[in-house]
């Protein structure tokens, strides 16, 4: 299911909006503040924004800048707003859309499965192209087999490179040690469980700005590792 955020201030257009996409099968959650609405959007996964553009905190403007610098991902602006200099400026920040109020809720789902369509399409190409993994400023190009942080690219060996993909390729599943050395090592390797432990540590130094407070491959005490998204 399709996964939809509204950031409106206006709860009652939030709303009828929320109702026309549930009707049709997408997943909706709202968020009524600009900060907030910002913090969700990149942190959480979401197919397509809905954005307003007089919010309270920050303006739309600025959260189509801000999403556009972390994801890839639809953004539809809508604003009571007709003048031309506002949809050319929500246009330049990266908005896909640009629709002015009021409107009807049945062409915003319509104007949303279009978007949502050709979306899927060019991403089809994309992967066609690149087989890619992209999560909070990694990229991880499987088929060149490297590896970039913040642009910058680092440098693994094949058994750390297969061990981070793997874990990237499941974020947010729980890894225990013995799993990840049968996945990467084999059953018939040499060595033990503290051979994940030394990868992950010299991954760590690689890929991480403080590798004692690790952001992408977490530690769970007694359980094993997993990619935090």
């Amino acid at each position: 299911m399709k996964r939809i955020l509204i950031i409106e201030d206006e709860l009652s257009i939030a709303e009828l909006e929320r109702d026309y996409f549930e009707i049709n099968g997408y997943a909706v959650e709202i968020e009524q503040d600009g900060n907030s609405g910002l913090r969700r959007a990149v942190t959480e996964e979401y197919d397509l924004v809905i954005l307003d553009l007089m919010l309270p905190g920050m303006d739309g403007f600025e959260i189509c800048k801000q999403i556009r610098i972390e994801k890839d991902m639809p953004i539809l602006m809508v604003s009571a707003r007709k003048e031309e200099i506002d949809k050319i400026k929500g246009l330049g920040f990266g908005a896909d859309d640009y629709i002015t109020k009021p409107f009807s809720p049945s062409e915003l789902v319509a104007r949303v499965k279009a978007h949502l369509s050709r979306y899927e399409r060019l991403m089809g190409k994309r992967e066609q192209l690149h087989d890619e993994i992209k999560i909070r400023g990694i990229v991880i190009d499987k088929s060149a087999r490297r590896v970039y942080v913040n642009d910058k690219e680092v440098t693994l060996t094949t058994k750390e490179f297969d061990l981070f993909t793997m874990l990237a390729s499941n974020p947010n599943r729980v890894f225990s040690k013995e799993e990840l050395f049968e996945r990467i090592w084999g059953f018939d390797s040499v060595g033990d469980n503290g051979t994940v432990s030394v990868h992950i540590r010299k991954i760590r130094e690689k890929t991480e700005v403080d590798p004692s407070n690790p952001q992408y491959i977490e530690t769970l005490w007694g359980a094993g590792y997993r990619f935090g998204v």
